[in-house]
């Protein structure tokens, strides 16, 4: 029974991902480019709402990956290779794996945690509506057709730039990071383990 769940779910995610870009294949006349866009657009917003809805931390953390991932695709699709390279270097590969170790480290149990914005619904809604507005304000009047072409970023520059100038600040953040799952497992330590250990 639960396999079929699965399957069912699998299926309405693959609908709400594909028929953004449909629409705009097919009924706007768009090219795959933009149809690649849309339905990468869709799992992002889509990721992101799962990641503030569920109460389940650790899909929530899952979730907030699979964000990161449709982020990327959207900077690979805009010729930014080397940012998307980043974003899955840098977000994906450090900071949601070390957010999810840091929360299997502290929580017990399953981790499930009672919904805790229902006193904040009311403000998020109308900060919602404030950004939405926002965007569609920015979009409406861009004049797209003139935007200069992207400058070409030699990504030679930017890996002399990040070991020479910048390689403190490169270490920096790697014993930050060391840090916070040093912490986590201290945290995660249960008082019979420091009895046993005295």
């Amino acid at each position: 029974m639960r396999a079929w769940l699965y399957l069912l779910a699998a299926a309405i995610a693959g609908a709400i991902v594909t028929t953004p870009a449909l629409f705009v294949l097919i009924l706007l006349g768009g090219s795959f480019n933009d149809a690649l866009v849309a339905s990468l657009a869709t799992l992002m917003l889509a990721a992101g709402i799962a990641v503030v809805t569920m109460r389940d931390i650790i899909r929530c953390g899952l979730a907030m990956i699979v964000c990161f991932l449709a982020l990327a695709g959207l900077y690979v699709t805009l010729g930014a290779a080397m940012v998307a390279a980043a974003q899955v270097i840098v977000y994906i590969g450090a900071i949601s794996v070390l957010i999810l170790f840091a929360i299997m480290l502290t929580q017990a149990g399953d981790a499930s945690l009672p919904a805790p914005f229902h006193r904040q619904a009311p403000i998020a809604v109308v900060i919602a509506l404030v950004v939405v507005g926002l965007v569609a304000w920015a979009v409406v009047t861009t004049a797209w057709k003139a935007a200069p072409t992207a400058a070409a970023v030699v990504i030679e520059a930017i890996g002399n730039l990040l070991f020479t100038d910048y390689a403190l600040p490169f270490e920096i953040i790697g014993f930050l990071l060391l840090a916070a799952i040093i912490g986590a497992i201290f945290l995660a330590r249960r008082p019979e383990e420091d009895e046993r250990a005295n």
